[in-house]
């Protein structure tokens, strides 16, 4: 359940996650498209598609799905990525894989920290007091 990144951000090859969802929504692609080769080739075919054929087919989806805003970009996008797995807990340092940084403080640019993710956070004063109400029990 794993997708090979050739030549990702960075030129770095990486390996990310696959969901069972996303598979079968490419397994209905790759049965309509049958491409040969490459699973979304580009223009000629025998090539994968270019960073500004990605801009276009990216573009179109934006004005099909109603989405207004310039700033939408496909960095946006890997930004959205982390920040998502950073609120469901993921661990910064499979952020920090997943995304191919070799510094975790590059990742940390990448993610902002949820207003939630912080208020559910237990301060460690509380920690403190949970262990004194204890040993005086």
């Amino acid at each position: 359940m794993l997708i090979h990144v050739e030549k990702g951000k960075g030129g770095k090859d990486r390996k990310v996650m696959l969901s069972p969802g996303l598979l079968a929504l490419l397994h209905d692609y790759w049965r309509e498209a049958r491409p040969d080769g490459w699973l979304f080739p580009g223009k000629p075919r025998i090539n994968p598609l270019s960073p500004r054929q990605l801009h276009r087919a990216f573009s179109a989806a934006k004005h099909l799905a109603g989405i207004k805003k310039p700033r939408s970009t496909l960095h946006s996008l890997r930004h959205s990525f982390a920040t998502h797995l950073l609120e469901a807990g993921t661990d910064v340092r499979v952020i920090q894989v997943l995304l191919g940084h070799a510094k975790l403080s590059t990742t940390a640019q990448y993610t902002h920290v949820a207003t939630k993710l912080i208020r559910d956070t237990d301060s460690p004063y509380e920690l403190l007091v949970q262990l004194r109400d204890r040993r005086s029990e």
